[in-house]
């Protein structure tokens, strides 16, 4: 899977699960300032990622994503390794 794919996958749940406006959807934009989410938001973040991508996100690895370009770059970083 491609970064774009992977975005779009992204940006795609964030605007159905989360219903976020597709105008705030940026890669510089920061999850909770910016886009509202919140900690039992991450969880459902982290199914999703699980159930679209195959990958399992722990909290100490989400503590580092602060932002979306933050998260695709984790998805699309772990999905090399597999």
């Amino acid at each position: 899977m491609n970064k774009e794919d992977i975005i779009k996958t992204i940006n795609s749940f964030l605007v159905e699960e989360f219903e976020i406006d597709e105008s705030k959807i940026s890669p510089d934009a920061h999850l909770k300032n910016d886009l509202g989410l919140e900690s039992l938001d991450f969880v459902d973040i982290a199914v999703i990622v699980q159930k679209e991508f195959g990958l399992t996100l722990k909290g100490e690895e989400m503590t580092g994503i602060r932002n979306l370009q933050d998260l695709y770059d984790y998805i699309f970083n772990a999905l090399q390794k597999k």
